[in-house]
């Protein structure tokens, strides 16, 4: 019997690799096999292809390149960081070179930044961001930035313009467009006046209530709480208030039985106050810390200026470092040159050096928008009353371009005053004013800081500004300090912003902008000292101007100023020191509060409470540091009574169907310590014998949660918790990739109530001293690199420093690289 001509393949046929007259026999085999080498090389030519493309995306460190619109020859240096040295001939030259640097290197950021603001994202990176265009869209910022520009001033347009000239030219002189257009697959759009508005909108999206969020909660309180109960819950101070001018709110009372008893009214406590939120409140709130001291209390003899702006954390970092110079007769020397830090997209020095003032940022956390309660027109459900009559909404179809998938059609309902936002537990439209929507608001006044020679000009000029309200501190070369609030300020009339009110009869509104005159400024303090940290800075007739927009508690403030009031002869390294402060001074008193529950009483035959007091008692260290037990669990303590202890007073707010995390109010420390230490029998919840039993049940949840979490309370350090995780946008989308583009994970100390901040993805975005004129004894520290390409040798450059503090300078270092821009 013969065999047939194609025997069946056989799994030996592919083991054999020694044995090539096997694959001669089998002509399936050796398409197997061709098949497998083709994929190879395809994959092969792939891969060269892409690493080719990535290699060509990277920035021009030498060489020459052309850019058109400049007026002259312009150098770029770029020392051992990636830090560029801008010479130009003119301003506009220097604007044209900083955004072709921009666009060199960090054209994604900016990309993500524009589009953020406007709701675009999910045009780029599809449906994964389509709620946060779906909720950023009804604002309609892309039509305030087109107006912003079309009324910006003669100045701020050539700025514009030369800035959108180097930022298209950059992009051009790339080789290939930046790797993550590759993995999205789209190219690049060309960069307009109108996108670098966006940038700077991204800004008041970011540091600013965008919905009215804390006004609503604050006008839940109000109608459905006792007005007693609802003052003390939303107190507007505590004894941690840290403000410039020494202004205190005293706390309001306690509301008696009369008010409120949940010992006989348990029906009060329906809502479950275990159901905390998922989110740790203290990492929240974007903020910052800044001070100066003046000339009599620094050890050189100038006066100084630390920053540090907390924000979210990602590569590239959020800030871009530069030092512009160019040729400016009215400047001592002949030259103006600036130092510090940009945002990519825009063209102005947001915070550094000029040689004659330096200054810097926080939030400034005032009131910069309303709710408005719209009122329906009697007898017309579908109209609502204005002060010249009934209106109707003007419905509005907005178009969600999602890539990979179809558009999305969105219908936003606009009233005079702004977008309709929601609406509240009486069911009644609530319409959102805010300064954002204002083109007037919003401009490159930032800009003109940078022209100051002395104090009381830089103050103005911030005044002016079109950004989010910020606390500006500034210090000038003659040894002077001051404060002021920058950006516009609404002016309001007939009411005080705190809470959602109708505005139908015309005796609520805003009449424009309070001038620079009028804002309030703080000039040579006697203390010869500074200090802000998005706490309360004013009271009085000043705090009735700027409004409360949900100021921080003042305890890291407080911890800022404590520590200067010790300095003397105070250096950049000292000052560094205080911006590196992790003392837990703010949890001391919940430390010492759950050693005095966890008595010998408590801790009779309970082995868990035994172990529980021995881990506090050994672990506290007086620092947020990573390897202490102690702190994480005292932190989780507060968080755990607030909830149990304040939740059943409010939970008339949440079974109105409001979301309403009690902890989110901003001084809930002052109502939530008062209960502690003066223990109303009449507002504990009935399931509590006393108060120590509430605070010792909360001992027992936390510690069962640590063990449950970390497998030992020993095991359940703060280091865990606090470990940095600095990513890029696309890195979880490119699975193990990611570990090339994010930053390495590391255990980090500090936490929100003290000077270092920090969170897992949260912190300081950038850190610095400086003293005009003396910016070679200065010292800075960002948590990244200069490039946002991970085959840039300045992708990842300065973390280290960063993360540990050490004093590095605030000058770029000598060049490493030179690269000419000419017309």
């Amino acid at each position: 019997m013969s065999e047939p001509d194609e025997a069946p393949i056989s799994p030996w046929v592919f083991r054999d690799h020694g044995s090539t007259a096997s694959v001669r026999r089998h002509p399936l085999a050796r398409v197997a096999v061709a098949a497998w080498i083709l994929v190879l090389a395809t994959a092969l030519a792939v891969g060269i292809w892409a690493w080719a493309r990535l290699c060509a995306s990277l920035p021009a460190l030498d060489g020459e390149r052309k850019v058109a619109g400049l007026a002259g020859p312009v150098t770029v240096e770029r020392d051992a960081l990636g830090i560029p040295t801008i010479r130009a001939a003119s301003r506009l030259d220097a604007v044209r070179a900083l955004g072709f640097v921009h666009a060199q290197d960090r054209l994604f950021q900016m990309d993500l930044l524009r589009r953020a603001s406007a709701g675009e994202l999910s045009a780029l990176l599809g449906p994964s961001t389509l709620e946060s265009d779906r909720v950023l869209r009804v604002h309609r910022l892309r039509r305030t930035a087109e107006t912003a520009v079309e009324q910006a001033r003669p100045g701020e347009r050539a700025a514009l313009a030369a800035y959108c000239q180097g930022v298209n030219a950059g992009m051009a002189a790339l080789g290939a467009p930046p790797w993550e257009y590759l993995v999205l697959r789209q190219p690049p759009r060309p960069w307009r006046e109108a996108d670098t508005v966006l940038v700077l909108l991204s800004m008041f999206v970011t540091l600013q209530d965008s919905d009215g969020g804390a006004e609503r909660r604050q006008g839940l309180m109000y109608d459905l709480l006792p007005a007693e109960l609802a003052a003390f819950v939303s107190s507007r101070g505590t004894e941690w208030d840290a403000a410039l001018d020494g202004s205190y709110f005293p706390l309001a009372p306690i509301p008696g039985p009369e008010v409120l008893d949940l010992r006989t009214r348990p029906a009060a406590v329906q809502a479950d106050h275990r159901v905390a939120t998922a989110e740790d409140p203290d990492d929240l709130m974007p903020g910052s810390n800044n001070w100066a001291v003046a000339a009599s209390r620094s050890r050189h003899g100038g006066a100084m200026v630390s920053n540090d702006m907390h924000l979210g954390l990602g590569v590239p970092t959020i800030w871009y470092r530069a030092l512009l110079e160019w040729p400016e007769p009215s400047v001592p020397g002949g030259r103006r040159r600036l130092v510090g830090v940009t945002l990519p997209g825009t063209p102005a020095l947001v915070a550094g050096s000029n040689g004659r003032v330096a200054w810097g940022f926080t939030n400034a956390q005032i009131d910069t928008g309303d709710v408005v309660v719209l009122e329906p027109a009697p007898g017309d459900p579908t109209a609502y009353l204005t002060p010249q009559g009934p209106r109707r909404l003007e419905a509005e179809a907005e178009t969600i371009e999602v890539s990979r998938a179809a558009p999305v059609r969105v219908e936003i309902e606009q009233s005079v005053w702004g977008p309709v936002v929601g609406t509240d537990h009486q069911g009644r439209r609530l319409a959102f004013h805010w300064v954002a929507h204002e083109p007037e608001a919003v401009n490159l006044g930032l800009s003109s800081v940078a022209d100051a020679s002395d104090l009381e000009e830089a103050l103005a000029l911030a005044n002016r500004a079109g950004i989010p309200a910020q606390n500006f501190i500034c210090a000038d070369s003659s040894g002077r300090i001051g404060w002021t609030v920058a950006g516009r300020i609404p002016r309001r009339v007939g009411f005080d912003g705190s809470r959602p009110q109708s505005w139908a009869d015309g005796t609520r509104r805003w009449e424009g902008w309070y001038e620079p005159a009028e804002v309030p400024h703080i000039l040579d303090p006697a203390e010869a000292l500074l200090w802000t940290a998005n706490n309360r800075v004013v009271g009085g007739a000043s705090l009735a101007l700027v409004g409360d927009g949900g100021y921080d508690l003042g305890a890291r403030a407080g911890q800022i100023r404590d520590r200067l009031r010790e300095l003397e002869a105070a250096s950049e390294r000292d000052l560094l020191a205080v911006q590196l402060d992790d003392r837990a001074l703010f949890l001391e008193r919940w430390y010492r509060l759950s050693l005095d529950i966890l008595g010998p009483a408590a801790c009779a035959g309970n082995r868990s409470r035994s172990e529980l007091r021995r881990v506090l008692e050994t672990t506290w260290t007086g620092h947020a540091s990573v390897d202490s037990v102690a702190y994480r669990l005292v932190r989780e303590l507060r968080v755990e009574v607030a909830q149990r202890a304040l939740q059943p007073l409010v939970a008339a707010c949440a079974r109105a169907g409001e979301n309403f995390p009690v902890l989110r109010l901003p001084q809930v420390e002052g109502p939530l310590w008062r209960l502690l230490a003066e223990r109303p029998p009449h507002l504990l919840a009935p399931e509590y014998a006393d108060w120590d039993a509430l605070v010792l049940a909360s001992l027992d949840a936390v510690a069962a949660r640590a063990v449950e979490a970390s497998g030992s309370l020993a095991a359940h350090t703060w280091g865990r918790r606090n470990t940095v995780r600095i990513r890029h946008p696309l890195g979880r989308a490119l699975g193990p990739l990611s570990a090339l583009l994010d930053l390495p994970l590391l255990q980090l100390p500090g936490d929100s109530h003290m000077p270092r901040v920090q969170g897992p993805s949260f912190g300081a975005s950038e850190r610095f001293v400086v003293s005009p004129g003396r910016e070679a004894c200065g010292l800075f520290h960002m948590p990244g690199g200069q490039s946002g390409h991970p085959l840039s040798p300045f992708y990842r450059l300065g973390y280290r420093g960063w993360v540990e503090g050490e004093p590095t300078p605030f000058l770029p270092g000598p060049a490493k690289h030179l690269l000419a821009l000419a017309p």
